[in-house]
């Protein structure tokens, strides 16, 4: 649920409809979804060799030159942190240690390219970069191991209690423009996820566990910003539903949308 988050705090400040999210590129195989993405703004990205720098920097100056306001959510660490996948994290520790930068518990090596290219291309558009620190009560196991983070279902399940974030902003004049300087950089902010983390599940002290350093806010959401949403969405959703031929439409949507939207992002990306 990680890029919920964006979503949860996009919400707060009236501006949900405003994030563009940097992808891997296989997402835009999903089911309608990955159509909807690529045409909502979103930029797909291959890793390492693969990555097409030329292509991520159109799209962005695209964004830049129609003015569009936005959030530009950016996963540096290519993939989830999974405990249940031990060779990714030895993998990723071990690509730090032969790079000479600090090894990771917490969290995954970052990447800087699709970072350098965002900042790179939107620096005089951009006013400031946000780091944002997620932590899931609940994703420990009886032996005090970390646990992999909720799916979808279990968060929406309350199988998660609550949600912690922490939230650095960072001006755009303090973070180096090189992309050699860029990744040192990126990496001590990663030290600094991870140093929260490492507080966060093993805390020696449990009154400091399940808890960021600092002043909490419990943020609610009034149902007057979701209500309306659930309603237009539920609605339209349960008249297709109820009816043969409404039923009969919500299969061909998704059986020719998906057909027409892989075609779509695979001819344009």
């Amino acid at each position: 649920v990680d890029w919920i988050i964006a979503d949860i705090l996009a919400m707060r400040q009236n501006a949900i409809g405003h994030v563009r999210y940097v992808l891997k590129d296989g997402l835009k195989w999903l089911p309608l979804y990955g159509w909807y993405f690529s045409q909502h703004g979103g930029v797909y990205v291959k890793r390492s060799a693969k990555f097409n720098e030329k292509e991520m920097r159109a799209k962005l100056q695209a964004h830049v030159k129609a003015e569009i306001p936005m959030y530009l959510v950016i996963f540096p660490e290519g993939t989830r942190y999974n405990p249940e996948i031990p060779k990714v994290i030895a993998d990723s520790q071990s690509f730090a240690e032969k790079e000479g930068l600090t090894v990771l518990k917490h969290v995954l090596t970052p990447r800087v390219k699709a970072t350098h290219v965002a900042i790179d291309t939107m620096k005089g558009y951009l006013d400031a970069v946000y780091d944002v620190t997620v932590a899931y009560e609940g994703t420990v196991d009886h032996k005090g191991q970390r646990k992999v983070a909720p799916s979808m279902t279990e968060f929406l399940c309350k199988e998660c209690p609550r949600v912690h974030i922490f939230i650095e902003r960072i001006e755009l004049k303090d973070i180096p423009e090189e992309q050699m300087y860029m990744r040192r950089w990126l990496h001590e902010r990663f030290e600094i996820k991870d140093k929260l983390l490492i507080e966060f599940y093993d805390a020696k002290d449990s009154k400091r566990r399940n808890k960021f350093p600092g002043k909490g806010v419990h943020s609610k959401l009034s149902l007057k910003k979701t209500l309306p949403s659930l309603l237009f969405l539920g609605g339209l959703t349960a008249s297709m539903l109820l009816t043969e031929s409404g039923r009969k439409l919500y299969v061909k949507t998704w059986i020719y949308g998906t057909l027409i939207g892989c075609l779509w992002v695979g001819i344009k990306p």
